[in-house]
């Protein structure tokens, strides 16, 4: 543990937290991605699915840690525990901000609306961009890391244009 602790530059105990979602997270990932593969092969084999989990899992891991190499200093964080919730807080807000979407596009009768995917998927993403950067400040402010999403959400929408909004 007290290795862990020294890689991840974690200070508190209550910081663990972050592994462990992180964790979960991974292997999560892993199992969803094994079970749509095997899905598509018709295979229900549980050992065959338990080892594609974790082979997955690793996979995404090594990826994971080469990107926090890459990131940590781009990003300037204070402490290595920090990119696992910055990672979480992309991951929780992206999904959360396509699933708000569908309901939204639901009520406003827009899949029968509009018969052309491209005008169709134009307007889901215009829906989705919003609650996606109303809900990255938040979720990254519940994790702990609003500071780092504020400036970031300055520096995306600087760059879309809206850079006289946020005066310094």
């Amino acid at each position: 543990m007290k290795k862990i602790k020294e890689r991840w530059e974690i200070e508190k105990n209550w910081q663990l937290v972050h592994l462990l979602l992180g964790g979960v997270a991974l292997l999560l990932s892993g199992y969803l991605l094994a079970k749509g593969i095997l899905s598509s092969f018709s295979e229900t084999n549980t050992i065959l699915l338990i080892f594609l989990t974790f082979i997955i899992s690793y996979g995404i891991l090594n990826i994971t840690l080469k990107l926090f190499k890459k990131l940590a200093t781009k990003w300037q964080v204070t402490f290595r525990w920090e990119l696992i919730a910055i990672f979480l807080v992309f991951a929780i807000t992206g999904s959360t901000s396509a699933k708000i979407s569908g309901p939204i596009i639901e009520m406003l009768n827009l899949k029968e609306l509009i018969s052309n995917s491209f005008i169709f998927w134009t307007i889901r993403i215009l829906i989705i961009f919003p609650i996606y950067q109303v809900l990255l400040v938040l979720v990254g402010w519940i994790f702990g890391q609003f500071k780092f999403f504020w400036a970031f959400e300055k520096k995306m929408l600087s760059r879309m244009g809206f850079k006289k909004y946020f005066s310094e």
